[in-house]
């Protein structure tokens, strides 16, 4: 059984920025084929900073924490700030994760990752 922090079962049960951004400039999906997490990472972008940063998850409870957690410390850093935010970063945010659910922190860098990635594809 996997014992979580008060900030990950906080950012479960009210997770925040949950949704999807309809015009998004650049949006970015992973899965993890060995849990079925699915994440979906929706930003719009002004003048080269993260304006707005959704998500839509289907996955465990540290999987939901990792992106609403993920999304709050993305808003409102440019876009290489957070390209540079990593994994380790998310977990410590959460006061940790259990060693079984580490690979949901992944996850959510990466999703984010992907949405900057395909924002700059466009050309923007």
């Amino acid at each position: 059984m996997a014992f979580y922090s008060e900030k990950v079962m906080d950012h479960f049960a009210n997770p925040r920025n949950v949704g999807e951004i309809k015009d998004a400039d650049g949006i970015g999906e992973v899965g993890n084929p060995i849990c079925g997490d699915m994440m979906t990472f929706y930003i719009k972008v002004k003048d080269n900073i993260l304006e707005d940063v959704k998500f839509k998850t289907f996955g465990c409870g540290a999987a939901i924490a990792v992106s609403s957690m993920v999304a709050e410390m993305a808003k409102g850093k440019t876009l290489d700030e957070a390209m540079q935010l990593t994994n380790a970063q998310v977990a410590e945010a959460l006061g940790g994760l259990p060693p079984n659910k580490m690979h949901c922190s992944n996850l959510g860098a990466a999703a984010l990752h992907k949405a900057i990635e395909n924002y700059k594809s466009k050309g923007k």
